[in-house]
């Protein structure tokens, strides 16, 4: 049974609601629609699912662009309701009619709409009569198959009881795949074979198979033997011993620094040889790529000019096209994802986004002078700015200094997979806080990777703050735990955690991290990854979210909060990882790594990644 149904304009202002239907809906499920899925640009999906505690709802919905209306479907997941598509858009054409922008309300609609969900119910009721009354015709089908498929097999089939297996089914699946080719399907053990022309010619002898394969392998075997007896013993490499020569001295480049040196004069000295962090300067977007972006769109015109001939193609950019249709735009978006997939996005990410901007573009009207490349792109432009612009602040400093107040530190977790950075870049946030007089310590908890405290140790002392360690083969969570309660003791404003690198599918240690978060519920968890990653940054951060999720015993998990992508010097205009990530996790990018430096990080300029995806 249907839930809901409601209809609102773009603006978010409600124009209909089924009074009959009036059913209190657990939770807000559209509301987080309108958050998590239309202003997300996920709108191109087919459904959207809502759990809550007590009810699991199911959505759906269609859009009139040229009005600016959105209409929504609410029912029951478990129920399987066949009609809801087509209902949505009987009610979109209904709806459209008598819509009047200067009117709010929509009384007389009552009627209208009961009379089509009794139309599409009985459409949908007949449809489930036909597949009814279709079954027993496939199941008698099905049996026909099953008797020439056992009369075809069962001249290799007598010795059935001498220890072989009794299903016909699998018997045929294991020959198929010995024999490497198969023109056909199997399926719940049925298997389903595309006749050729000389199928007649008689069914196969499954004993001549074997005898024959039999044969084959006593050969190659004998053949083994003979040229394993002609071949000569190898003689096995001695180990090389070289000359005594003195030990080298250690090769440690570190600055050597006092332990009991000034914070502030070692500071300043560090920044006085690297200069000021990137994090504070603003990045200016050069117009470069204007230009090219308009020769873009005259190329695609070029193309329509040639199918449509110049006068039509003319005359249809001066009057306009009635509504842009699926076929229209279906050029532009190809190229465009073609050209997204060039920059690094991940493939799955650019359907989605084309599939979104069809659904915004599908229906609209086109103004005079417009090419539908050049709108496609204003759409897709207007989408990407949309995504990886932040949905909240990312304020870290005020949120420090809000923690401060409350007498307690600011922790911030870095977790990811193996060799993304993430002991360097801890370090480099490390040193941009210090430039704003904060009290920094950092916390050794990566207890596995052999190397990883030597490592946090020596940037610590570079920078001359505290860390705290308690060596390896310890519980991260404990460990971190402890250093928080040594931060509060200290006056420590920030405690820097740094974690093991894991891959996703490894259970063990996701289950480590999982657990030292809930253990220590810290302020930020930030998800390291490498800005170099293509269609693995989808399965990355997506298996994070859902092993922290799983894992933790909390029934409200935390989850990434924001993204730190490293190594961003190194991949030219290949910058999709950082759409892929947000779009993702829609956790924003709240850091970028850009070079091997204290100062070589940077805030993410979304107009300029835009600008770069679309060039």
């Amino acid at each position: 049974m249907l839930e809901q149904l409601l209809i609102f304009t773009r603006g978010g202002l409600i124009l209909w609601t089924c009074k009959e239907l009036g059913n209190a809906l657990r939770g807000s499920p559209i509301d987080t629609l309108i958050r998590s899925c239309l202003l997300e640009e996920r709108s191109g999906a087919a459904s959207y699912n809502y759990d809550v505690p007590g009810a699991a709802y199911t959505l759906k919905w269609t859009f009139h662009n040229e009005l600016g209306l959105v209409f929504v479907a609410v029912y029951q997941r478990i129920l399987h309701l066949l009609y809801v598509d087509e209902l949505l858009a009987m009610v979109k054409h209904e709806f459209s009619e008598i819509y009047d922008p200067k009117k709010t309300v929509y009384n007389d609609f009552d009627a209208i709409f009961q009379q089509l969900r009794k139309e599409a119910e009985a459409r949908a009721e007949d449809i489930k009569k036909s597949k009814q009354v279709g079954k027993p015709v496939n199941g008698n089908l099905g049996k026909k198959q099953g008797q020439v498929q056992k009369g075809g097999t069962d001249g290799g089939n007598k010795k059935k009881g001498d220890g072989e297996s009794g299903n016909d089914g699998d018997k045929v699946k294991g020959n198929a795949k010995e024999n490497g080719h198969f023109n056909g399907s199997i399926e719940n053990g049925v298997v389903n074979c595309k006749e050729d022309g000389n199928s007649a010619a008689g069914a196969f002898d499954v004993n001549k198979l074997q005898k024959l394969r039999a044969k084959g392998g006593k050969k190659v075997d004998t053949v083994v033997n003979k040229g394993s007896k002609a071949e000569p013993t190898k003689k096995t490499k001695k180990n090389r011993v070289w000359d005594d020569s003195p030990s080298k001295p250690k090769l440690d480049f570190t600055n050597s620094v006092s332990e009991n040196g000034n914070e502030n004069e070692n500071v300043a000295g560090v920044a006085a040889e690297q200069g000021e962090s990137m994090m504070d300067k603003e990045e200016i977007v050069s117009s470069d790529s204007e230009t090219e972006e308009d020769e873009e769109p005259g190329k695609d015109s070029k193309v329509e000019a040639k199918k449509k001939g110049w006068f039509s193609s003319m005359f249809q950019s001066i009057a306009g096209k009635a509504n842009l249709e699926r076929a229209d735009l279906e050029p532009a978006l190809k190229a465009l994802k073609d050209r997204l997939m060039t920059k690094n996005v991940a493939e799955e990410i650019a359907e989605k986004l084309c599939e979104s901007v069809t659904a915004s573009l599908e229906g609209k009207k086109l103004g005079s002078f417009t090419r539908i490349s050049s709108t496609v792109q204003e759409a897709m432009e207007e989408a990407l700015v949309r995504i990886l612009t932040p949905r909240r602040s990312i304020d870290i400093l005020r949120d420090v200094h809000a923690a401060k107040e409350q007498g307690k530190p600011y922790v911030v977790v870095f977790v990811g997979v193996n060799g993304v950075g993430k002991s360097t870049n801890l370090a480099k946030v490390a040193y941009w806080l210090l430039q704003h007089k904060i009290n920094v310590m950092m916390a050794a908890c990566d207890t596995f990777r052999s190397g990883a405290v030597e490592q946090l140790r020596t940037h610590a002392r570079r920078l001359q703050i505290p860390i705290f360690e308690k060596g390896y083969e310890k519980d991260p969570a404990i460990v971190a735990k402890e250093a928080i309660q040594e931060a509060n003791r200290n006056g420590s404003d920030v405690v820097l955690v740094d974690t093991a690198g894991r891959m996703q599918d490894n259970e063990p240690l996701m289950r480590a991290l999982s657990k030292l978060i809930y253990v220590n519920s810290p302020d930020l968890v930030l998800f390291v990854g490498e800005a170099l990653v293509g269609n693995d940054a989808v399965d990355q951060l997506s298996k994070f979210n859902q092993k922290l999720g799983d894992l933790s015993p909390s029934p409200n998990p935390r989850l990434i909060d924001g993204i730190l992508l490293t190594k961003f010097d190194t991949i030219d205009d290949k910058v999709g990882a950082a759409l892929s990530m947000v779009y993702i996790s829609g956790a924003p990018v709240m850091f970028v790594g850009c070079g091997q430096s204290y100062t070589d990080l940077k805030k993410l300029n979304v107009k300029s990644i835009v600008k770069t995806l679309l060039k």
